[in-house]
């Protein structure tokens, strides 16, 4: 291997590196929920068709989702580097940006990364509810959609953090997320989004 290759390899594992990656993916991601949410949302609008307007809300769920859900894990990712936390980020774009070091990191860092996702996904909530006028069903959906992101990460991640405050074990608390608590709180999440969206329509 050459010592350009050895250097672009070296560039390519390297933090900042994987950092942007993750960060130009999640973009793309949010860009294209909110451009398939403005065509559809155009479409509604301009022929009044049922289906347009049914795909209009579908695509204002997601968009309101996928908003809420990216802020609430950059958000994690700012309170981990906020206490100088030990974590490696992740080599392939993913939901997670960075998997968490439980055995080199205090409990005081686990507490201040979780809470640092809830804040950043009250923030992207008020933003969602401020940049977007609920005048429409497909439009209320944007806003249904954040509050489903929302009330799903405070139904996983806020009885976690409760039980950590007793055993001082977040990653025993965490493998206690079996496949019933998290449809558990699936069911909570679609709920709250549900009664967000008939409330404001």
């Amino acid at each position: 291997m050459s010592e350009q290759e050895q250097a672009f390899e070296a560039m390519a594992q390297s933090n900042t590196f994987l950092l942007l990656k993750q960060a130009g993916v999640h973009l793309g991601v949010w860009v294209m929920a909110f451009c398939l949410f403005a065509a559809s949302d155009s479409w509604s609008q301009l022929t009044g068709w049922h289906l347009a307007s049914a795909l209009n809300v579908l695509t204002g769920v997601i968009a309101g989702f996928v908003t809420v859900n990216l802020l609430h894990e950059w958000f994690h990712y700012f309170g981990a580097r906020a206490t100088s936390a030990s974590y490696s980020i992740n080599a392939r774009p993913s939901m997670f940006i960075y998997d968490w070091k439980f055995e080199e990191n205090s409990l005081g860092q686990f507490y201040v990364m979780s809470i640092a996702g809830t804040v950043g996904g009250m923030l992207a909530v008020l933003l969602v509810f401020s940049a977007v006028e609920p005048d429409s069903a497909g439009r209320a959906a944007v806003c249904g959609g954040a509050v489903a992101s929302f009330a799903l990460g405070s139904l996983i991640e806020w009885p976690v953090l409760a039980r950590t405050r007793r055993s001082h074990n977040p990653l025993a608390e965490l493998s206690r997320l079996t496949p019933r608590a998290l449809g558990t709180a699936g069911a909570g999440s679609a709920v709250a989004g549900l009664v967000a969206w008939a409330i404001l329509v």
